[in-house]
């Protein structure tokens, strides 16, 4: 048994397949080719003296000796990898982080927060996914993505969450859209079943007088945005998606409809997360604020449960 020859890159490689699944996406992760992994797999096999993982038809699986080292060599790497950023400057971190948001989220808090991350952290990488709620949690717990950022209550066993605000929903409509109500049923365009928002729109449809209007059901805000604008119905939108047009008068509100709820918002990272540098981005996004609110928000600490 060679240990001696066993290098960090041996163990990081472990580490993102047993967390990832595949040799493809510890690649990707990585930055290397799926040869590579293999290669680095074959040596640390070599230097233990026994096989770490064994093909499952095409995927490829831990044995009993391969989860016990993935076992106690997690909190080991961890703590290796925070006493390196405890004695360096973290604006010289680097690696990629991949950060997966909601559409609403994504215009909401996203660009202001992944351009001050650009700025105090010039050396890392991100890969920013926009995909819907389901889709996002998915990514995070099978460690796809480091940080996620969605509308809702995210309940799920493998994440921790924190509270980052909530927005404000809008009923509103183009001005040509809101002067033929009266004898018009115009359709109101919500989000499908797949959002988070979409009992909450359904319900305050019920609950209004529009209730008899025809329902249309799109995936994208954006998309719903150009179509009342171009007087093709209601639509229930988020205040930061449609602030502009309502400055310049291009959507206004639509008389006699309800209030709506605020949505919350809120950051994920995978409950089990020991990387610093992950858990340092995720303490500065549970501070973040929207919905212009003042409210005081306990410091968390990069290792804080």
């Amino acid at each position: 048994m060679s240990i001696n020859r066993i290098a960090f890159y041996h163990l990081e490689t472990l580490l993102w397949i047993a967390r990832l699944g595949t040799f493809a996406a510890a690649a990707a992760r990585l930055n290397t080719t799926q040869p590579a992994i293999s290669a680095r797999v074959r040596e640390l096999e070599s230097h233990l003296g026994t096989a770490l993982f064994r093909r499952e038809g095409r995927t490829m699986a831990l044995t009993p000796a391969g989860r016990e080292l993935v076992r106690e060599s997690e909190p080991l790497w961890a703590r290796f990898q925070g006493v390196l950023m405890g004695c360096s400057d973290i604006s010289g971190a680097t690696g990629i982080i991949r950060i997966g948001a909601g559409e609403i989220a994504a215009a909401s808090c996203l660009p202001g927060f992944v351009a001050q991350l650009g700025r105090d952290l010039p050396h890392v990488s991100l890969e920013v996914d926009i995909a819907l709620t389901a889709d996002l949690i998915q990514q995070l717990a099978s460690g796809h993505a480091d940080l996620a950022f969605a509308a809702g209550r995210i309940a799920h066993p493998m994440l921790r969450t924190a509270p980052i605000g909530s927005v404000d929903l809008l009923w509103l409509a183009s001005p040509a859209t809101v002067a033929t109500m009266a004898a018009t049923r115009p359709p109101i365009w919500s989000l499908t079943n797949l959002s988070p928002l979409y009992r909450i729109m359904k319900d305050a449809i019920a609950a209004s007088d529009l209730a008899d209007c025809p329902l249309n059901l799109c995936n994208n805000v954006r998309t719903m945005i150009d179509i009342v604008l171009e007087g093709g119905g209601i639509g229930i939108f988020p205040r930061p998606m449609a602030r502009q047009q309502l400055a310049e008068g291009r959507l206004v509100p639509v008389p006699g409809a309800p209030l709506m709820p605020p949505v919350d918002f809120h950051v994920a990272v995978r409950a089990a997360e020991a990387d610093p540098l992950v858990l340092t981005i995720f303490d500065r996004a549970s501070r973040l604020e929207l919905g212009g609110e003042s409210r005081i928000r306990r410091s968390m600490s990069p290792v804080e449960g």
